[in-house]
Formats: structure tokens, sequence, C-alpha cells
């Protein structure tokens, strides 16, 4: 299914505070408030002596290895995910792929670019944007699919995804969100059992580290061979390589599992506290630390807030989204309930 009117698959939440963005409290980027914590920044400086040799990525990969507990030629590290889809599109030999949307933008983009004709799955709001495996298309030999998704904040039952993998499929799974997830639940990133399965993960989100472009693919050897051929030499930045190992240590995951379960609570807060407003519809079940949501005029809503000293993610840009769709962020609560009381002053201009 395709929509007529293309969205910018270019725009990102970062564009929405660029400019300004000292003078705007940010719900528009899905990074967590207050990252990176100083041990991690301590580790990444500490990094900085050894700049003078090439980045060695072995210590790394085998920290992401044992963190899930997989062998280290499962294990691809990356300049943040977004290289990931760069590779998988140029890569591997792609004969129909397909996006199920709305999801992270950045996937297709990169097929797209690399001379792709791209089919696209929308998944339908009334139906909670769940989703449906029967959706793809029998041939498809690569699908993509986010989870948690993104903008959605859907959590999609692994069990779901999981029969969409078969022989002559390569089966893409964006799991950039699934360490804001309490206990990872729905993740496939462990199993080896999939053929043709493709686990993406960043350390931007949680660790608040979208400078420094960490990401990690975990497939089947043979898939992580093909696209370390793809990759240029050296591609990961030593300080870069000290913070995935650093954030995969125990210590580190203890710390973002704490931090799942207070975006949670977070996040209960604030769709308790938009539940205010009659106007407004939460998309959901929301498992992200991002919420959707709809409500009329929702363009004009966020110049509002813009002028109100909120930056709230455009939902347009997003296929089978539109512009009464906007993403906020989760954040502590005393930053929701100045949002809120923002949001009450931008509806009741209407």
């Amino acid at each position: 299914m395709h929509t007529s009117a293309e969205p910018d698959l270019r725009h990102h939440g970062d564009a929405e505070v660029r400019g300004m963005g000292a003078e705007l409290t940010d719900l528009a980027v899905n990074v967590r408030a207050g990252t990176p914590p100083q041990w991690l920044r301590e580790r990444i400086a500490d990094s900085l002596g050894t700049l003078a040799a090439y980045p060695d990525g072995r210590a790394a990969r085998r920290a992401v290895a044992e963190r899930h507990g997989l062998p280290e030629e499962r294990v691809l590290l990356t300049a943040g995910a977004a290289e990931a889809f760069v590779l998988l599109a140029r890569a591997l030999p792609v004969r129909r792929p397909v996006v199920v949307h709305p999801q992270f933008t950045e996937p297709e983009a990169a097929l797209r670019d690399a001379g792709h004709t791209v089919e696209r799955v929308l998944l339908d709001a009334a139906d909670g944007f769940r989703f449906d495996p029967r959706a793809v298309p029998g041939d498809a030999d690569l699908v993509v699919v986010g989870n948690p998704t993104n903008p959605t904040s859907v959590l999609h039952p692994a069990r779901a995804l999981a029969r969409l993998a078969r022989p002559g499929r390569t089966l893409v799974v964006d799991e950039a969100f699934m360490d804001a997830v309490p206990g990872e639940r729905e993740s496939l990133a462990a199993r080896t059992d999939l053929p043709g399965l493709v686990v993406l993960r960043s350390l931007t989100k949680t660790w608040g580290l979208a400078g420094l472009r960490v990401g990690y693919v975990l497939a089947s050897p043979g898939t992580i061979a093909r696209l370390e051929r793809a990759q240029p030499l050296w591609p990961v930045s030593s300080p870069a390589l000290a913070a995935a190992e650093a954030c995969s240590a125990p210590p580190a995951l203890a710390e973002a599992a704490h931090a799942a379960d207070r975006i949670a609570s977070d996040r209960s807060h604030l769709q308790l506290r938009l539940a205010e407003f009659p106007e407004v519809t939460v998309c959901g079940p929301a498992a992200g630390p991002f919420l959707l949501i709809r409500l009329e005029r929702g363009a004009a809503v966020r110049t509002r807030l813009r002028g109100l000293g909120f930056a709230v993610r455009r939902g347009d840009t997003f296929p089978g989204l539109g512009p009464d769709y906007l993403r906020l962020a989760v954040r502590d609560r005393t930053t929701t309930d100045r949002f809120v009381a923002a949001l009450g002053e931008a509806l009741s201009a209407d």
C-alpha cells in the first residue's frame, strides 16, 4: 500500500530544536534527558589517550556479544544504527523490500538511495497500529519493522515478528528503543533459530550518545561478514567503542533497567495528564520512551507550543500519518506538568 503524498523521509526530531534549542524544552528528540551520565563521560574521556592508534573493536564486540549471550561472530559494531541501514541496503541482494510503516524513516531512505523500489505496509491507527504478519507479501525478501516502533510507541509481540522469518528472506527488526522497555520483553536479540533475522540496536537513546554514533547489528555470521565487508576501514571510533564496551557491562545494564522502569512511570503520568484534554487522542498502548498523539489542527498546535517554549515532533513526515499527529518524548513529571499547562494554552487559542 502506498501514500499519494510523499513525506520527507530525511526529517528528524533534532530539526525541531535546531537554531533555538537553548530556549526550547525538547520533547521532539527521544534521547533520555540528563545523559550521558558522568561515569560514561569519564570512560569516553579516558579513551582519548588512545587516539593515536587505530580503533580496535575486539573488546567492545566481545562485550556486546556477552551482553546478549551470543558468539562474537554474530555481532557487528556500526557508526550508529543509521550506518547499519545503509549497509543492509547496499550489501544484501534485495529484490522486493518491504518496510512496515509508520516507523523510523531512515531504513526506507537508505533502500531508496541504494536504488531499490520500496513497498510499504501501512499499519492502521484504528487498530492501534498493531502488526499482522499476513499483511507482508509472501515473496518479500527484505522486511523492516521497528519494535517498539518509532513513532507509534507500539511494542509488537515477538511471536508475531518471528512468523515473518523464513529462508530466503532478511527480517530486520529495529530495536533501537528496546532497552527502554522494562525487561526488554518481546526482544528477538538473543534468538539464533530464526532464519534471516537481523536485529539492530542503538546506544544513542538510553545513553545520550547521538553525537558519538554507535550501535550494532546482531545477525548470522554469514550476514555479519557480508555487512562487514561493505564497511569502510575502522568505521567506529575509539571513543565510541569505549562507550559500547562500558554500556554493555552489568552495572550499565542495571542502570538502563532502572531508567526503563522510571520511563514507564513517567509515561503513565504523561498519559494521565493528556487524558485531561478530550480533543487529544493518545495512540497506544505505548511501550517506548515517547507517545504519539492525534489532535485536530496539530500543525498549528505544534507552532503555538513552540512559541510557548516546547518543541514536539511533527508526525506528517512518517508514512501513514499526517499533520494532526505529534510525537512527545517522555520526560520527568515536572517537565510534563509544565508541558501540559502549555498544551492547554495552545489548545485554548482556537
